[in-house]
């Protein structure tokens, strides 16, 4: 089992920074890649993020590539979210995930543990 505890979201006002960080505890061996995701009210949830293992290689979602940034610091189990220049379209619950496969996996299916969940507000 991971257990994972997003923090970091707020209010904030649109064009701003903000950085979430999920920290992984449990059987963090199993893990591999890692990924964001968000889910606004009324809608799916979409990806965001993911991240490989080693921290390297990286991929976004077209609605918010080259605004956010994907991290990992493997010695303190934790991946981050660097978002900045906000719109109020990013305004959702933004959770991270882990999954025990490789790779640069976009399917929430693909994933293995969840957290709980961190609410980001962008005000216009």
């Amino acid at each position: 089992q991971v257990q994972l505890v997003e923090s970091g979201g707020g209010l904030v006002q649109a064009g701003r920074s903000l950085r979430l960080s999920c920290a992984a505890s449990g059987s963090i061996s199993s893990i591999s890649a890692m990924g964001w995701f968000r889910q606004a009210p009324g809608k799916e949830r979409e990806f965001v993020a993911t991240i490989n293992a080693a921290g390297i290689t990286k991929y976004y979602a077209d609605s918010v590539k080259g605004r956010f940034s994907i991290s990992r610091d493997n010695a303190k189990n934790t991946v981050y979210l660097q978002m900045n220049t906000l719109k109020p379209e990013d305004t959702a619950v933004y959770y991270c995930a882990t999954a025990s496969r490789p790779g640069l996996l976009r399917t929430g299916n693909l994933y293995d543990y969840w957290g709980q969940g961190t609410q980001v507000t962008v005000s216009s």
